[in-house]
């Protein structure tokens, strides 16, 4: 039997690569016979760049920029065919962010601009930036600083980082120009602001109190009539702005195509062509819920699936959506890592050797067709 092994990555236990290996080596156990073919995947949150460049290939430039906080990073961008892959999450990532230290009032998206520039710097005709994981809420200010457009405050003065200042931003430093193709890679509708918005959908897992959401909210209101009046462009109703902390805005206001993240791995990943080889398609991520049905690559795995007449299965490490909702977008069945570990804390103890585990005991019931 030949499968198709194609996770995302689980939250910050395992990057993409690293579940998808879990899985063929707990499946072998269960089923040696069995051909596995691996393609780990990306929805332009963390491992994007790892991502496309094991299917592309290409150039990784590493550089060291500002983290989310202030303090250096090293982040990779990836340059394939005079196109830059850039990967918010490597600059601004909440996994960069210790629990105790989140803070969505001061976290900033500038490393972000920081590795567009470099990318800028070497000619390239397109950015795409992906979206996803990022520990900020400054509506892409913090980028908009990096490129020379830095927000400023009534008094001529640069804006501290972070979403927080922005209540007081009153114009930018400069025109904001963009001289390149921008895409921006991402499968979150949300729009800027109000109850589906960034600031009181994502705030709170950042660090932000209620208290710190309300001022967020009015923070990023501010910001968005900035960027209207800059660029010319209310974004703060588009689907999407709401993306990282409000980075979508930003890129969405410099005039970035929206392209969906999970399509985009999908035919840069060659999805299409492995699953017409296949008869098993087996794919994850770290919480299989109910946002997992809205676009994500879950969803991407099941619809190529169901489009062959195959069935599909579901390893996660925490599975929320119930069978009905599961077989309405294609998938057979799904397991939770933490109910065959016994709980979560036995699941986090040993994320490879717990979905390794997980991976063998369900090749014994679907291997060996």
């Amino acid at each position: 039997m030949r499968i198709l092994v194609a996770p995302d990555c689980f939250g910050g236990t395992l990057s993409a690569r690293a579940a998808a290996e879990a899985i063929a080596l707990g499946w072998r156990r269960s089923a040696p016979a069995d051909e596995l073919v691996l393609r780990p995947l990306a929805d332009g949150g963390p491992g994007f760049v790892e991502v496309l460049h094991a299917a592309l290939g290409g150039t990784v430039h590493r550089l060291a920029v500002t983290g989310p906080l202030g303090e250096p990073v090293g982040a990779d961008w990836l340059e394939h065919d005079g196109t830059a892959y850039v990967e918010c999450a490597q600059a601004c990532g909440l996994h960069l962010v210790p629990p105790a230290d989140r803070d969505a009032s001061s976290a900033s998206t500038r490393g972000v601009g920081e590795l567009v520039n470099a990318a800028l710097a070497t000619g390239v005709h397109t950015v795409v930036i992906g979206l996803g994981g990022s520990a900020s809420t400054d509506g892409g200010a913090g980028l908009f600083a990096a490129l020379g457009a830095a927000p400023l405050a009534e008094d001529g003065t640069e804006l501290a980082p972070g979403g927080g200042a922005l209540t007081g931003c009153a114009r930018l430093a400069a025109p904001p120009e963009f001289p390149a193709r921008l895409v921006m890679a991402s499968d979150v509708e949300n729009v800027l602001l109000g109850r589906h918005g960034a600031a009181r959908t994502f705030g709170p897992q950042k660090g932000a109190d209620a208290a710190e959401v309300e001022a967020l909210e009015l923070a990023l209101s501010r910001w968005a009539d900035v960027l209207a009046e800059a660029t010319g462009k209310d974004v703060r109703d588009t689907a999407g702005a709401g993306a990282a902390g409000g980075l979508g805005a930003g890129l969405l206001a410099l005039g970035a195509e929206v392209v969906s993240g999970a399509g985009l791995v999908r035919e840069l990943t060659g999805l299409d062509a492995a699953l017409a080889s296949v008869q098993l398609a087996v794919t994850g991520e770290g919480s299989f819920d109910w946002q997992s049905l809205r676009g994500k690559l879950i969803t991407a795995v099941a619809a190529g699936a169901a489009e062959r007449g195959m069935p599909c299965l579901v390893l996660a490490g925490q599975v929320s959506v119930g069978r009905r909702e599961s077989a309405a977008v294609g998938i057979e069945d799904s397991y939770a890592v933490a109910e065959h570990a016994g709980s979560v804390e036995a699941s986090m103890a040993d994320p490879a050797g717990t979905l390794a585990d997980l991976a063998a005991h369900v090749a014994r019931q679907w291997g060996g067709r």
